[in-house]
Protein backbone atom coordinates (compact mmCIF):
# COMPACT_ATOMS: atom_id res chain seq x y z
CA UNK A 1 0.00 0.00 0.00
CA UNK A 2 2.58 2.53 -1.06
CA UNK A 3 4.48 3.61 2.02
CA UNK A 4 2.92 2.25 5.21
CA UNK A 5 2.30 5.71 6.68
CA UNK A 6 2.58 7.64 3.43
CA UNK A 7 -1.01 8.86 3.37
CA UNK A 8 -0.54 10.26 6.89
CA UNK A 9 2.97 11.67 6.71
CA UNK A 10 3.38 12.86 3.10
CA UNK A 11 1.54 15.91 1.86
CA UNK A 12 0.39 16.35 -1.71
CA UNK A 13 2.62 18.76 -3.62
CA UNK A 14 1.58 21.14 -6.36
CA UNK A 15 2.87 20.25 -9.80
CA UNK A 16 5.58 22.75 -10.78
CA UNK A 17 4.58 25.25 -13.46
CA UNK A 18 5.80 28.51 -14.91
CA UNK A 19 4.44 31.71 -13.41
CA UNK A 20 1.77 33.64 -15.28
CA UNK A 21 4.06 36.46 -16.39
CA UNK A 22 6.43 33.99 -18.08
CA UNK A 23 4.05 31.47 -19.63
CA UNK A 24 1.77 34.00 -21.37
CA UNK A 25 4.73 34.96 -23.55
CA UNK A 26 4.77 31.65 -25.43
CA UNK A 27 2.63 28.72 -26.56
CA UNK A 28 4.81 25.95 -25.12
CA UNK A 29 3.71 23.62 -22.34
CA UNK A 30 4.30 25.28 -18.98
CA UNK A 31 3.41 22.50 -16.53
CA UNK A 32 6.43 20.42 -15.54
CA UNK A 33 6.76 16.69 -14.93
CA UNK A 34 7.49 15.46 -11.40
CA UNK A 35 11.03 14.46 -10.56
CA UNK A 36 11.71 10.80 -9.75
CA UNK A 37 11.84 11.60 -6.04
CA UNK A 38 8.61 13.60 -6.03
CA UNK A 39 6.77 10.97 -8.05
CA UNK A 40 7.87 8.20 -5.69
CA UNK A 41 6.73 10.22 -2.67
CA UNK A 42 3.37 11.15 -4.23
CA UNK A 43 2.67 7.58 -5.34
CA UNK A 44 3.55 6.45 -1.82
CA UNK A 45 0.49 8.34 -0.49
CA UNK A 46 -1.78 5.74 -2.09
CA UNK A 47 -3.59 3.61 0.49
CA UNK A 48 -4.32 0.73 -1.92
CA UNK A 49 -7.98 0.82 -0.92
CA UNK A 50 -9.88 -2.42 -0.69
CA UNK A 51 -12.32 -0.94 -3.19
CA UNK A 52 -10.37 1.31 -5.59
CA UNK A 53 -12.98 3.90 -6.52
CA UNK A 54 -10.30 5.67 -8.58
CA UNK A 55 -10.22 2.75 -11.00
CA UNK A 56 -14.01 2.59 -11.12
CA UNK A 57 -14.48 6.29 -11.94
CA UNK A 58 -11.69 6.34 -14.53
CA UNK A 59 -13.35 5.77 -17.96
CA UNK A 60 -10.34 3.61 -18.90
CA UNK A 61 -10.38 1.87 -15.50
CA UNK A 62 -6.66 2.36 -14.98
CA UNK A 63 -5.51 0.28 -12.01
CA UNK A 64 -3.75 3.13 -10.28
CA UNK A 65 -3.11 1.40 -6.93
CA UNK A 66 -0.89 -1.10 -8.76
CA UNK A 67 0.75 1.67 -10.80
CA UNK A 68 1.36 3.72 -7.66
CA UNK A 69 2.86 0.71 -5.89
CA UNK A 70 5.34 0.16 -8.70
CA UNK A 71 6.26 3.86 -8.76
CA UNK A 72 6.81 4.13 -5.01
CA UNK A 73 9.15 1.15 -5.35
CA UNK A 74 11.03 3.09 -8.01
CA UNK A 75 10.10 0.61 -10.76
CA UNK A 76 8.84 2.99 -13.46
CA UNK A 77 9.21 0.36 -16.16
CA UNK A 78 6.78 -1.98 -14.40
CA UNK A 79 4.47 0.95 -13.70
CA UNK A 80 4.29 1.71 -17.43
CA UNK A 81 3.72 -1.93 -18.30
CA UNK A 82 0.69 -1.92 -15.96
CA UNK A 83 -0.60 1.45 -17.16
CA UNK A 84 -0.29 0.52 -20.83
CA UNK A 85 -2.69 -2.42 -20.40
CA UNK A 86 -5.60 0.01 -19.98
CA UNK A 87 -4.47 3.44 -21.18
CA UNK A 88 -3.66 3.80 -24.91
CA UNK A 89 -2.07 7.25 -24.67
CA UNK A 90 -1.07 8.04 -21.06
CA UNK A 91 1.21 10.86 -22.21
CA UNK A 92 -1.96 12.65 -23.39
CA UNK A 93 -4.35 11.86 -20.54
CA UNK A 94 -1.58 12.73 -18.09
CA UNK A 95 -1.83 16.26 -19.46
CA UNK A 96 -5.42 17.03 -20.40
CA UNK A 97 -7.63 14.66 -18.40
CA UNK A 98 -9.70 16.34 -15.65
CA UNK A 99 -8.72 13.45 -13.36
CA UNK A 100 -12.07 11.93 -12.42
CA UNK A 101 -9.99 9.33 -10.59
CA UNK A 102 -8.70 11.90 -8.11
CA UNK A 103 -12.24 13.00 -7.30
CA UNK A 104 -12.93 9.37 -6.34
CA UNK A 105 -9.76 8.91 -4.29
CA UNK A 106 -10.70 7.64 -0.83
CA UNK A 107 -7.98 9.74 0.77
CA UNK A 108 -9.75 12.86 -0.53
CA UNK A 109 -12.49 12.30 2.05
CA UNK A 110 -10.15 13.48 4.80
CA UNK A 111 -7.20 15.02 2.93
CA UNK A 112 -6.11 16.03 -0.56
CA UNK A 113 -6.35 13.24 -3.12
CA UNK A 114 -3.38 11.25 -4.34
CA UNK A 115 -1.82 13.05 -7.34
CA UNK A 116 -2.80 10.32 -9.79
CA UNK A 117 -2.68 12.52 -12.88
CA UNK A 118 0.83 13.82 -12.18
CA UNK A 119 2.07 10.29 -11.46
CA UNK A 120 0.55 9.04 -14.73
CA UNK A 121 2.32 11.80 -16.63
CA UNK A 122 5.60 10.96 -14.93
CA UNK A 123 5.27 7.28 -15.85
CA UNK A 124 4.51 8.18 -19.48
CA UNK A 125 7.44 10.61 -19.64
CA UNK A 126 9.75 7.95 -18.22
CA UNK A 127 8.54 5.51 -20.87
CA UNK A 128 9.15 8.07 -23.64
CA UNK A 129 12.63 8.93 -22.40
CA UNK A 130 13.70 5.32 -21.91
CA UNK A 131 12.44 3.82 -25.16
CA UNK A 132 9.56 1.89 -23.59
CA UNK A 133 6.90 3.56 -25.74
CA UNK A 134 8.09 1.92 -28.93
CA UNK A 135 6.54 0.35 -32.00
CA UNK A 136 5.60 -3.29 -31.65
CA UNK A 137 6.45 -6.05 -34.07
CA UNK A 138 3.25 -7.70 -35.32
CA UNK A 139 4.22 -10.88 -37.19
CA UNK A 140 0.69 -12.30 -37.49
CA UNK A 141 -2.00 -10.69 -39.63
CA UNK A 142 -5.63 -11.82 -39.86
CA UNK A 143 -6.19 -10.70 -43.44
CA UNK A 144 -9.15 -8.56 -42.29
CA UNK A 145 -9.27 -4.87 -43.22
CA UNK A 146 -10.90 -2.06 -41.24
CA UNK A 147 -11.51 1.54 -42.34
CA UNK A 148 -11.77 4.21 -39.65
CA UNK A 149 -13.33 7.57 -40.51
CA UNK A 150 -11.77 10.38 -38.48
CA UNK A 151 -8.47 10.61 -36.62
CA UNK A 152 -9.44 12.06 -33.26
CA UNK A 153 -8.95 10.34 -29.89
CA UNK A 154 -11.62 7.65 -30.37
CA UNK A 155 -10.33 6.84 -33.85
CA UNK A 156 -6.70 6.60 -32.75
CA UNK A 157 -7.49 4.38 -29.76
CA UNK A 158 -9.60 2.11 -31.94
CA UNK A 159 -6.93 1.98 -34.65
CA UNK A 160 -4.18 1.19 -32.14
CA UNK A 161 -6.00 -1.83 -30.69
CA UNK A 162 -7.39 -3.20 -33.96
CA UNK A 163 -3.96 -3.04 -35.54
CA UNK A 164 -2.38 -4.84 -32.59
CA UNK A 165 -5.08 -7.50 -32.88
CA UNK A 166 -3.67 -8.23 -36.34
CA UNK A 167 -6.16 -6.45 -38.59
CA UNK A 168 -5.07 -4.05 -41.34
CA UNK A 169 -6.30 -0.58 -40.41
CA UNK A 170 -6.68 2.48 -42.66
CA UNK A 171 -7.59 5.82 -41.07
CA UNK A 172 -9.27 8.46 -43.26
CA UNK A 173 -9.02 12.11 -42.19
CA UNK A 174 -10.63 14.95 -44.16
CA UNK A 175 -8.19 17.57 -42.89
CA UNK A 176 -4.57 17.97 -43.87
CA UNK A 177 -3.20 16.97 -40.46
CA UNK A 178 -4.02 13.99 -38.24
CA UNK A 179 -5.31 14.11 -34.68
CA UNK A 180 -8.73 15.73 -34.86
CA UNK A 181 -9.46 17.61 -31.66
CA UNK A 182 -6.05 16.69 -30.26
CA UNK A 183 -4.30 18.43 -33.16
CA UNK A 184 -6.58 21.33 -34.00
CA UNK A 185 -8.69 22.07 -30.95
CA UNK A 186 -6.40 21.78 -27.93
CA UNK A 187 -3.86 24.63 -27.57
CA UNK A 188 -0.18 23.81 -27.73
CA UNK A 189 0.38 25.14 -24.21
CA UNK A 190 -1.79 22.28 -22.93
CA UNK A 191 -0.63 19.54 -25.30
CA UNK A 192 2.56 19.67 -27.33
CA UNK A 193 1.88 18.33 -30.82
CA UNK A 194 5.30 16.67 -30.82
CA UNK A 195 3.81 14.05 -28.50
CA UNK A 196 1.02 13.40 -30.97
CA UNK A 197 3.43 13.27 -33.90
CA UNK A 198 5.59 10.73 -32.09
CA UNK A 199 2.63 8.44 -31.45
CA UNK A 200 1.33 8.74 -35.01
CA UNK A 201 4.77 7.87 -36.34
CA UNK A 202 4.89 4.85 -34.03
CA UNK A 203 1.45 3.68 -35.16
CA UNK A 204 2.47 4.05 -38.80
CA UNK A 205 5.59 1.97 -38.08
CA UNK A 206 3.32 -0.73 -36.62
CA UNK A 207 1.30 -0.85 -39.82
CA UNK A 208 -1.58 1.62 -39.49
CA UNK A 209 -2.19 3.46 -42.79
CA UNK A 210 -3.16 7.13 -42.55
CA UNK A 211 -4.89 8.89 -45.44
CA UNK A 212 -5.30 12.66 -45.02
CA UNK A 213 -7.15 15.29 -47.04
CA UNK A 214 -9.83 12.72 -47.89
CA UNK A 215 -13.52 13.28 -47.27
CA UNK A 216 -15.75 10.26 -46.77
CA UNK A 217 -19.13 10.87 -48.33
CA UNK A 218 -20.60 12.00 -51.61
CA UNK A 219 -18.58 14.41 -53.82
CA UNK A 220 -21.44 16.91 -53.78
CA UNK A 221 -21.72 16.97 -49.97
CA UNK A 222 -21.42 20.29 -48.17
CA UNK A 223 -20.27 19.97 -44.53
CA UNK A 224 -22.36 21.55 -41.81
CA UNK A 225 -21.74 25.15 -40.81
CA UNK A 226 -18.60 25.55 -38.71
CA UNK A 227 -17.11 22.15 -39.66
CA UNK A 228 -13.60 22.39 -41.05
CA UNK A 229 -12.84 20.44 -44.21
CA UNK A 230 -9.47 20.55 -46.00
CA UNK A 231 -10.24 17.57 -48.24
CA UNK A 232 -8.97 17.52 -51.80
CA UNK A 233 -10.43 14.11 -52.66
CA UNK A 234 -13.47 12.01 -51.76
CA UNK A 235 -14.13 8.35 -51.11
CA UNK A 236 -17.66 7.05 -50.92
CA UNK A 237 -19.22 4.83 -48.27
CA UNK A 238 -19.84 2.28 -51.02
CA UNK A 239 -16.10 2.13 -51.70
CA UNK A 240 -15.31 1.54 -48.03
CA UNK A 241 -17.95 -1.15 -47.65
CA UNK A 242 -16.72 -2.92 -50.77
CA UNK A 243 -13.01 -2.79 -49.92
CA UNK A 244 -13.05 -3.24 -46.12
CA UNK A 245 -14.48 -5.89 -43.83
CA UNK A 246 -15.67 -3.27 -41.30
CA UNK A 247 -16.01 0.51 -41.10
CA UNK A 248 -15.78 2.51 -37.87
CA UNK A 249 -17.16 6.07 -37.81
CA UNK A 250 -15.36 8.38 -35.36
CA UNK A 251 -16.21 11.85 -36.67
CA UNK A 252 -16.35 13.59 -33.31
CA UNK A 253 -19.00 16.11 -32.31
CA UNK A 254 -18.04 18.73 -34.86
CA UNK A 255 -21.00 21.04 -35.37
CA UNK A 256 -20.65 24.04 -33.02
CA UNK A 257 -23.64 25.42 -31.16
CA UNK A 258 -24.44 28.78 -32.67
CA UNK A 259 -25.99 31.88 -31.16
CA UNK A 260 -28.38 33.11 -33.89
CA UNK A 261 -29.07 36.53 -32.44
CA UNK A 262 -29.35 39.96 -34.01
CA UNK A 263 -25.94 40.98 -35.34
CA UNK A 264 -24.58 37.41 -35.58
CA UNK A 265 -23.07 38.12 -39.02
CA UNK A 266 -21.07 41.15 -37.91
CA UNK A 267 -17.34 41.10 -38.64
CA UNK A 268 -15.41 39.96 -35.60
CA UNK A 269 -17.91 37.33 -34.38
CA UNK A 270 -16.41 33.86 -34.66
CA UNK A 271 -16.85 30.30 -33.50
CA UNK A 272 -14.24 29.37 -30.89
CA UNK A 273 -12.64 26.69 -33.06
CA UNK A 274 -12.09 29.17 -35.88
CA UNK A 275 -9.77 31.00 -33.50
CA UNK A 276 -8.18 27.95 -31.85
CA UNK A 277 -7.57 25.97 -35.05
CA UNK A 278 -6.04 28.97 -36.80
CA UNK A 279 -3.69 29.54 -33.87
CA UNK A 280 -2.57 25.92 -33.76
CA UNK A 281 -1.85 26.09 -37.49
CA UNK A 282 0.07 29.33 -36.96
CA UNK A 283 2.12 27.73 -34.21
CA UNK A 284 2.95 24.92 -36.64
CA UNK A 285 4.20 27.49 -39.15
CA UNK A 286 1.49 26.66 -41.69
CA UNK A 287 -0.53 29.88 -41.79
CA UNK A 288 -1.23 33.08 -39.88
CA UNK A 289 -4.21 33.42 -37.55
CA UNK A 290 -6.59 35.81 -39.35
CA UNK A 291 -8.43 36.63 -36.10
CA UNK A 292 -6.34 39.44 -34.63
CA UNK A 293 -6.99 40.11 -30.94
CA UNK A 294 -3.89 42.15 -30.12
CA UNK A 295 -4.84 45.32 -28.29
CA UNK A 296 -8.55 44.48 -28.49
CA UNK A 297 -11.31 43.74 -26.00
CA UNK A 298 -12.25 40.07 -26.38
CA UNK A 299 -15.58 38.59 -25.29
CA UNK A 300 -15.78 34.81 -24.83
CA UNK A 301 -19.33 33.46 -24.63
CA UNK A 302 -19.45 30.11 -22.83
CA UNK A 303 -18.27 28.54 -19.61
CA UNK A 304 -16.57 25.30 -20.60
CA UNK A 305 -13.09 24.09 -21.45
CA UNK A 306 -13.19 25.48 -24.98
CA UNK A 307 -13.97 28.93 -23.59
CA UNK A 308 -11.03 28.58 -21.23
CA UNK A 309 -8.77 27.64 -24.16
CA UNK A 310 -9.89 30.79 -25.98
CA UNK A 311 -8.98 32.86 -22.91
CA UNK A 312 -5.47 31.41 -22.68
CA UNK A 313 -4.90 31.83 -26.41
CA UNK A 314 -6.22 35.40 -26.50
CA UNK A 315 -4.01 36.31 -23.55
CA UNK A 316 -0.94 35.01 -25.38
CA UNK A 317 -1.95 36.91 -28.51
CA UNK A 318 -1.95 40.22 -26.65
CA UNK A 319 -5.63 40.92 -26.00
CA UNK A 320 -6.24 44.17 -24.13
CA UNK A 321 -9.00 42.67 -21.99
CA UNK A 322 -10.86 39.36 -21.86
CA UNK A 323 -14.36 38.88 -20.47
CA UNK A 324 -15.99 35.47 -20.16
CA UNK A 325 -19.79 35.51 -20.30
CA UNK A 326 -21.44 32.43 -18.80
CA UNK A 327 -25.21 32.10 -18.51
CA UNK A 328 -24.91 29.43 -15.81
CA UNK A 329 -25.05 30.37 -12.14
CA UNK A 330 -21.76 30.65 -10.30
CA UNK A 331 -21.10 27.39 -8.49
CA UNK A 332 -20.06 27.30 -4.84
CA UNK A 333 -16.37 27.18 -4.05
CA UNK A 334 -16.79 23.93 -2.11
CA UNK A 335 -19.35 21.28 -1.24
CA UNK A 336 -19.63 18.60 1.42
CA UNK A 337 -17.29 15.98 0.02
CA UNK A 338 -19.27 13.18 1.65
CA UNK A 339 -22.37 14.15 -0.34
CA UNK A 340 -20.59 14.20 -3.72
CA UNK A 341 -17.92 11.51 -3.38
CA UNK A 342 -16.90 9.53 -5.37
CA UNK A 343 -18.31 11.56 -8.24
CA UNK A 344 -17.01 14.77 -9.78
CA UNK A 345 -17.92 17.73 -7.61
CA UNK A 346 -19.93 20.58 -9.12
CA UNK A 347 -17.90 23.43 -7.71
CA UNK A 348 -16.39 26.61 -9.09
CA UNK A 349 -13.04 25.82 -10.61
CA UNK A 350 -10.45 28.18 -12.00
CA UNK A 351 -8.43 26.98 -15.00
CA UNK A 352 -4.83 27.96 -15.59
CA UNK A 353 -6.04 30.15 -18.47
CA UNK A 354 -8.51 31.96 -16.24
CA UNK A 355 -5.69 32.51 -13.75
CA UNK A 356 -3.84 34.39 -16.47
CA UNK A 357 -6.37 37.16 -16.44
CA UNK A 358 -10.02 37.52 -17.36
CA UNK A 359 -13.26 38.88 -15.96
CA UNK A 360 -15.82 36.13 -15.35
CA UNK A 361 -19.52 36.97 -15.49
CA UNK A 362 -22.04 34.37 -14.35
CA UNK A 363 -25.84 34.21 -14.75
CA UNK A 364 -25.44 36.48 -17.75
CA UNK A 365 -27.16 35.82 -21.06
CA UNK A 366 -26.22 37.40 -24.38
CA UNK A 367 -29.20 38.99 -26.13
CA UNK A 368 -27.65 40.62 -29.22
CA UNK A 369 -24.40 41.44 -31.00
CA UNK A 370 -23.83 45.17 -31.39
CA UNK A 371 -22.17 46.63 -34.47
CA UNK A 372 -20.60 49.86 -35.60
CA UNK A 373 -21.14 51.84 -38.80
CA UNK A 374 -18.60 49.67 -40.64
CA UNK A 375 -20.41 46.43 -39.93
CA UNK A 376 -17.92 45.26 -37.31
CA UNK A 377 -18.85 44.07 -33.85
CA UNK A 378 -18.36 46.58 -31.05
CA UNK A 379 -19.84 44.55 -28.21
CA UNK A 380 -22.82 42.58 -26.99
CA UNK A 381 -25.96 43.34 -25.03
CA UNK A 382 -26.62 41.18 -21.99
CA UNK A 383 -29.14 40.57 -19.24
CA UNK A 384 -28.87 38.84 -15.89
CA UNK A 385 -30.90 35.63 -15.61
CA UNK A 386 -32.25 33.34 -12.94
CA UNK A 387 -32.66 29.60 -13.25
CA UNK A 388 -35.92 27.94 -12.33
CA UNK A 389 -37.43 24.44 -12.42
CA UNK A 390 -36.81 22.33 -15.54
CA UNK A 391 -33.83 24.55 -16.40
CA UNK A 392 -36.02 27.47 -17.36
CA UNK A 393 -34.20 30.79 -17.64
CA UNK A 394 -35.90 34.03 -16.65
CA UNK A 395 -34.38 37.44 -17.50
CA UNK A 396 -34.14 39.85 -14.58
CA UNK A 397 -35.74 43.16 -15.46
CA UNK A 398 -33.53 46.18 -15.05
CA UNK A 399 -30.26 44.25 -15.43
CA UNK A 400 -29.76 44.93 -19.13
CA UNK A 401 -26.20 46.00 -19.99
CA UNK A 402 -23.69 46.33 -22.80
CA UNK A 403 -20.18 44.88 -22.89
CA UNK A 404 -17.48 46.30 -25.13
CA UNK A 405 -15.65 43.92 -27.44
CA UNK A 406 -14.11 44.09 -30.91
CA UNK A 407 -13.75 40.29 -31.08
CA UNK A 408 -16.45 37.88 -29.89
CA UNK A 409 -15.78 34.14 -29.64
CA UNK A 410 -18.75 31.77 -29.38
CA UNK A 411 -17.71 28.79 -27.23
CA UNK A 412 -21.01 27.08 -26.43
CA UNK A 413 -19.93 23.52 -27.13
CA UNK A 414 -20.88 21.18 -29.95
CA UNK A 415 -24.21 19.70 -30.96
CA UNK A 416 -23.49 16.56 -32.98
CA UNK A 417 -21.41 15.22 -35.88
CA UNK A 418 -21.86 16.51 -39.39
CA UNK A 419 -25.18 15.19 -40.64
CA UNK A 420 -23.84 14.77 -44.17
CA UNK A 421 -21.77 11.81 -42.96
CA UNK A 422 -24.82 10.09 -41.49
CA UNK A 423 -26.79 10.65 -44.70
CA UNK A 424 -23.94 9.28 -46.78
CA UNK A 425 -24.01 6.02 -44.77
CA UNK A 426 -27.83 5.94 -44.72
CA UNK A 427 -27.86 6.19 -40.91
CA UNK A 428 -30.68 7.56 -38.80
CA UNK A 429 -29.47 9.94 -36.07
CA UNK A 430 -30.69 9.73 -32.52
CA UNK A 431 -32.77 12.46 -30.91
CA UNK A 432 -29.70 14.67 -30.42
CA UNK A 433 -28.35 14.23 -33.94
CA UNK A 434 -25.63 11.75 -32.96
CA UNK A 435 -24.94 8.42 -34.66
CA UNK A 436 -27.39 5.95 -33.16
CA UNK A 437 -25.52 2.95 -31.74
CA UNK A 438 -25.79 1.32 -28.30
CA UNK A 439 -22.82 1.35 -25.92
CA UNK A 440 -23.55 -2.02 -24.32
CA UNK A 441 -24.86 -5.47 -25.15
CA UNK A 442 -24.31 -7.78 -28.08
CA UNK A 443 -24.78 -4.91 -30.55
CA UNK A 444 -22.49 -2.43 -28.81
CA UNK A 445 -21.25 0.32 -31.15
CA UNK A 446 -23.07 -1.28 -34.08
CA UNK A 447 -25.07 1.18 -36.18
CA UNK A 448 -27.36 -1.40 -37.74
CA UNK A 449 -25.84 -0.81 -41.17
CA UNK A 450 -23.96 -4.01 -42.12
CA UNK A 451 -20.35 -3.83 -40.96
CA UNK A 452 -20.56 -0.20 -39.81
CA UNK A 453 -19.71 0.79 -36.23
CA UNK A 454 -19.45 4.14 -34.42
CA UNK A 455 -17.55 5.42 -31.39
CA UNK A 456 -16.52 8.61 -29.65
CA UNK A 457 -18.23 11.98 -29.41
CA UNK A 458 -20.02 11.41 -32.70
CA UNK A 459 -21.90 8.59 -30.99
CA UNK A 460 -22.21 9.65 -27.34
CA UNK A 461 -22.16 13.43 -27.78
CA UNK A 462 -19.60 16.02 -26.73
CA UNK A 463 -17.50 14.66 -23.89
CA UNK A 464 -13.97 14.27 -22.54
CA UNK A 465 -10.93 12.98 -24.43
CA UNK A 466 -10.56 10.15 -21.91
CA UNK A 467 -14.11 8.96 -22.67
CA UNK A 468 -13.27 9.02 -26.39
CA UNK A 469 -10.21 6.86 -25.73
CA UNK A 470 -12.35 4.43 -23.73
CA UNK A 471 -15.00 4.25 -26.46
CA UNK A 472 -12.38 3.67 -29.13
CA UNK A 473 -10.92 0.75 -27.19
CA UNK A 474 -14.31 -0.77 -26.42
CA UNK A 475 -15.40 -0.40 -30.05
CA UNK A 476 -12.22 -2.13 -31.22
CA UNK A 477 -13.16 -5.12 -29.07
CA UNK A 478 -16.61 -5.31 -30.66
CA UNK A 479 -15.24 -4.93 -34.20
CA UNK A 480 -12.71 -7.68 -33.50
CA UNK A 481 -15.51 -9.94 -32.29
CA UNK A 482 -17.50 -9.16 -35.44
CA UNK A 483 -14.52 -9.91 -37.69
CA UNK A 484 -13.97 -13.20 -35.92
CA UNK A 485 -17.51 -14.26 -36.76
CA UNK A 486 -18.96 -14.00 -33.25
Amino acid sequence: MGFERGFMEIRRVAVPMEGVSERVRHFNEFIATLSDESAIAQAGRCMDCGTPFCSHLCPLHNVMPEVNQAVCEGDFERAFAILETTSPFPEITGRICPALCEEACTLSLIDRAVGIKSVERKVAEYALNHGLMRSRSLPVRTGKKVAIVGSGPAALACALDLNRLGHSVTVYEKNAALGGLLRLGIPDFKLSKSLLDRRLESMADEGVTFVTGTYVGSPEDTPDNGVRNDATRTVTPAYLKENFDAVVLCPGSEVPRDLPLEGRNLKGVHFALEFLIAQNLENAGLTQNPIDVRGKDVLVIGGGETASDCIGTARRKGALSITQVDYHDELPGSVDKRRAWPYYRHIRRTSTSQEEGCTRLFSTSTTAFLGDEDGAVRGISTVRVTWGPHRRITPVKGTEAELKGQVVLIALGYSHPSQTLLKAFNLTPDARGNIAAPAEGRSAFYTGEPGVFAAGDGRRGQSLVVYAFAEGKACAYEVNRYLNGD
